[in-house]
């Protein structure tokens, strides 16, 4: 259970202000039928978070415990100033697949989107660390959701209000917290 909250909670503060989320609001507005986007964001997650979490689980069995902890604990430590940079959305992304759909341009620009983006990094790394990558992948598309679908309900009315730095630094602080560990070698995060 600890690895789907902590997999969730994490995301889900990463995501708040990221390019995705800043997708979910563009596509809202242009499509106004949030039933198929938040299938597209879910299906396009769980397409790309699994992809991510088999390599982390992969990487498990390629490199030796003491290499995995550095690998991990600095992979959140990088994901912690990572954080710290906010996002911006590029329009090419929200012109992707226009013929396919609601449900297709959501699917096919979120999970581009997602390609290399902070939360697919973490959900590797999360992966890397924890011996359930199921429960990471379903942790990480939690907090995609968890993130995500209040977007296209209530668009950047509702971004407006939420104090962005504020939340990017506790995201950052426990992607820090959680490389820390790894480092240290507390008996909870090193398997």
């Amino acid at each position: 259970m600890e690895t789907l909250l902590v997999s969730a909670g994490v995301v889900a503060l990463a995501e708040i202000g990221d390019k995705t989320q800043l997708l979910a609001f563009v596509l809202a507005a242009r499509f106004k039928k949030p039933i198929p986007i938040i299938a597209g964001i879910l299906c396009a997650t769980v397409v790309n978070h699994g992809m991510a979490g088999a390599l982390g689980a992969w990487i498990t069995t390629m490199l030796t415990p003491d290499i995995l902890r550095w690998v991990v604990g600095l992979s959140f430590l990088g994901m912690a100033v990572w954080t710290m940079i906010p996002d911006k959305i590029e329009e090419e992304e929200t012109q992707v697949a226009r013929r396919l759909g609601v449900f297709g341009a959501t699917f096919v620009t979120f999970f581009l989107a997602e390609m290399g983006d902070k939360t697919q990094i973490a959900t590797i790394a999360m992966a890397a660390h924890y011996s359930n990558a199921v429960m990471v992948v379903i942790g990480t598309t939690l907090g995609m959701l968890i993130a995500d679908v209040p977007a296209v309900f209530v668009g950047d009315h509702f971004a407006k209000k939420i104090p962005m730095k504020i939340v990017h630094s506790i995201a950052a602080a426990m992607f820090a917290a959680m490389g820390l560990l790894a480092l240290l070698k507390v008996d909870t995060w090193i398997k």
